[in-house]
């Protein structure tokens, strides 16, 4: 399964569950829709460091990380190529 399809089923099981996650648009604004406040945001960087193995605790962590589906990809590819470049 192509990795943003599994972001926005995460997101959909967890915050969304009414939304079919293949009608979620990877750029749904989830803080804009109110989605994401504070508590889900951590259920999310939990999330990110047990799936995909990300230290949360080497980043800055910006609400705008989260914003969409996309973002959230691109977090993870940006912390994932950190991560390899330190090795």
């Amino acid at each position: 399964m192509p990795r943003i399809q599994a972001i926005k089923e995460f997101m959909v099981r967890e915050f969304l569950p009414d939304v079919p996650a293949d009608e979620l648009d990877a750029d749904f604004d989830f803080l804009a829709a109110g989605v994401v406040d504070s508590l889900a945001l951590l259920k999310v960087i939990v999330w990110l460091e047990d799936v995909h193995q990300i230290n949360t605790d080497e980043f800055i962590l910006e609400p705008e990380l989260f914003r969409s589906a996309a973002a959230i990809d691109a977090f993870i590819t940006d912390a994932s190529r950190l991560r390899a470049e330190a090795v």
